[in-house]
């Protein structure tokens, strides 16, 4: 069983409702460059949101905390989660492995991370995203980082399959700048960004959202600064009894999204896909037994 704390990020949301005018304020301002948002001192994190220091007290008491400098301490915790280095992950994990075998731990593990993560994702935000990358009058742009190019391949696969104009950004070189000569007001760009975040992929999602795109945005349980330009975000949780992180919250949205855009789009993409069947057959590229 994956017992990991949620994030104060994902208190937050998930307490938003509950919060007064004055705490949604408080909230909104710290997410806002979050978690470093909360570092300063009481009187600034108050003075940041336009609130008083007595709101921010209550705020955190609301969330679990017995005071600020709890809060700044979790705070804290996360920010050295962050940033630690795969090296530095797996020496974590191994001082607190259990006896069990690492099937049955990195399996319990995963199954923590999907129940939280889907307990977290809000249904009205995914169809809200589907039903963005089905506009067939809008392109769709995917680009991925170090360790999620994976995912934005195997995204951009099957988006191409289901619908005219999608375009993979395959490499964050220099030449990514290029993609952004064509892009549209209304045009949708997904980003994949987990921890350690990448610079150009943040500068990317700035660029793109001046000029009128709209970001879709899959990273992980902190959240990353793309989250600043997004209009719709995935945050899956992503620790494991290793020294790497796992994508497999991140694939199970993902694969959700796929149908969905899928049934958005029947239509066209029934033909599209009887048209690729038909050319694989011509060309034999699959091998057949029959």
């Amino acid at each position: 069983m994956n017992d990991e704390p949620e994030t104060i990020a994902e208190r937050l949301q998930s307490s938003f409702d509950d919060l007064t005018r004055a705490e949604r304020q408080l909230a909104d301002s710290l997410l806002t460059s979050y978690p470093v948002s909360g570092l300063g001192s009481i009187t600034q994190v108050a003075k940041a949101a336009a609130v008083s220091t007595p709101t921010v007290v209550r705020m955190v008491q609301k969330l679990g905390f017995t005071g600020f400098p709890d809060f700044q301490s979790a705070l804290r915790r996360e920010l050295e989660a962050r940033i630690s280095d795969p090296i530095t992950k797996r020496d974590t994990w191994v001082e607190k492995a259990p006896d069990a075998h690492i099937l049955n731990r990195f399996t319990d593990a995963v199954m923590g991370n999907i129940r939280q993560t889907l307990t977290q994702l809000d249904p009205d935000m995914f169809d809200r995203a589907c039903a963005m990358l089905a506009e067939l009058d809008h392109s769709v742009l995917v680009v991925g980082g170090r360790i999620t190019r994976s995912l934005a391949d195997y995204f951009f696969m099957h988006m191409q399959v289901l619908r005219p104009d999608v375009t993979h950004i395959q490499s964050m070189s220099n030449a990514w700048v290029h993609y952004l000569l064509d892009i549209q007001p209304g045009d949708v760009v997904v980003i994949f960004d987990v921890r350690r975040y990448e610079n150009a992929t943040l500068r990317l999602a700035e660029m793109a959202r001046e000029k009128g795109a709209r970001i879709i945005l899959f990273t992980d349980q902190w959240r990353s600064p793309v989250h600043e330009f997004s209009d719709c975000t995935f945050c899956g949780r992503i620790a494991v009894p290793s020294a790497w992180d796992s994508t497999v919250t991140l694939m199970l949205i993902l694969e959700a999204v796929i149908a969905e855009v899928q049934e958005h789009t029947w239509d066209s993409s029934r033909q599209r896909m009887e048209d690729l069947e038909d050319m694989f057959d011509r060309t034999r590229f699959f091998r057949k037994f029959t």
